[in-house]
């Protein structure tokens, strides 16, 4: 391994890999250091022992409305179309989520319409001009009722801290309908990478070919003695990057349970699933009151994967400590406050760039993510920003 490098990129997750290949495609040399034994962050994904291709830290559902990151990525995978179906389990039943017409007929019994939920909505929500937190942002929309249903316990559990103590954002961002419209997400393009996250991550890496230098299984801090390198790109905590000098960022950490199912088990599962070859009868279903866990996911309703036997897994919200994963900054005022001090010190450094999640302190989709790695590409190469070749995948 050459011991210069133009680069030094901290974090092999979509942020670092995508800034690694645009760097090389300019011809500089990178180096990307990561602290885990694999490839792509969070996202990575691989097959359990039964054969299921599983998402080892929790569902990752890519979805984009940008045409360049979409074209971007088609670089290195083809995708496989996907409709990302929740329900939510409360009173013992599945209810469909978000909330819709359909939940409202759930909720009412019978037949409905629109016009009927709207009505229904503008008697139950409370007025609130401009919603503070995530309690208000609910109820200011569909009132305490449903509020309860779906999603005081579920934000309990995966926060620790009351949706009144959390920014709107949290709880903002699932929409409410008064059609019957069933997704759980809204943008234009909602695919996953065909075969998977991991062979297109491989295939960014190999887009390098001989500028790209990778050391898994390393803290970046044990490499920066051996070498030389003009700027880095940091994609890492960014307390952890000033030693939690004004103390470390609150984040929440995760607790996941596997279950795996042979054909056997799966067919005593069909009335629930409603069809054969799964578990649940969804994607993923919300649990927000009966149960520690939050949600159920059950990966092969999307990958589309042709396999006999399935997994499930129960996520578990946990406190962020020593040993745990930080999967998500905390959107609350104090946590934003302590963050403003440390972008203080990252906006005046010299050398480094700050990008992705966990270095912005911000719950960043995949694809924001992606669109950031390449914004600061451009940025710091403004003369040889390049349009982003055409797809060699589809």
């Amino acid at each position: 391994m050459s011991l210069t490098f133009d680069y030094l990129i901290v974090g092999a997750g979509f942020a670092g890999l995508a800034s690694a290949e645009r760097l090389c495609a300019l011809g500089k040399r990178c180096l990307v250091v990561e602290k885990r034994t694999h490839l792509g962050g969070n996202a990575y994904d691989r097959y359990d022992d039964n054969g299921v291709l599983i998402h080892p830290y929790g569902p990752h559902y890519f979805r984009t409305n940008s045409p360049r990151i979409r074209e971007y990525l088609s670089r290195f995978t083809e995708w496989h179309p996907v409709n990302y179906q929740i329900l939510s389990h409360t009173e013992g039943r599945y209810w469909n989520f978000p909330i819709n017409l359909n939940t409202f007929e759930q909720y009412l019994g019978r037949p409905s319409t629109g016009a009927e939920m709207e009505e229904w909505l503008a008697t139950h929500r409370v007025q609130i001009e401009r919603p503070a937190n995530s309690e208000e942002v609910i109820i200011s929309q569909v009132g305490w009722e449903l509020y309860e249903m779906f999603f005081k316990g579920y934000t309990l559990k995966q926060w620790k801290r009351h949706p009144k103590d959390l920014d709107a954002s949290v709880c903002g961002r699932i929409p409410i309908r008064t059609n019957r419209d069933n997704r759980y997400l809204q943008e234009e393009f909602q695919a996953l990478p065909k075969g998977g996250y991991t062979p297109m991550f491989e295939r960014m890496v190999g887009a390098c070919g001989d500028r790209i230098s990778i050391l898994l299984n390393t803290d970046y801090r044990t490499v920066l003695p051996h070498v030389e390198y003009g700027h880095m790109i940091y994609t890492g905590p960014i307390d952890e990057f000033y030693d939690c000098r004004y103390g470390g960022l609150p984040y929440r950490s995760l607790r996941f349970e596997y279950e795996s199912f042979s054909p056997e088990q799966l067919k005593d599962r069909e009335s629930i699933a409603g069809k054969p070859g799964f578990w649940q009868p969804a994607l993923q279903v919300n649990y927000p009151n009966d149960h520690d866990f939050t949600r159920i996911v059950e990966v092969k309703h999307a990958t589309g994967q042709l396999c006999s036997n399935s997994t499930i897994v129960r996520e578990f919200p946990e406190d962020y400590g020593p040993g745990k994963e930080p999967y998500y900054p905390v959107p609350a005022p104090d946590a934003t406050a302590i963050y403003q001090r440390y972008k203080e010190l990252a906006d005046a450094e010299q050398g480094v760039s700050f990008i992705g999640r966990l270095a912005t302190y911000r719950y960043y989709n995949m694809d924001q993510v992606v669109g950031m790695a390449l914004a600061e590409v451009d940025r710091l190469h403004p003369s040889s920003t390049q349009k982003i070749p055409t797809s060699r995948q589809t």
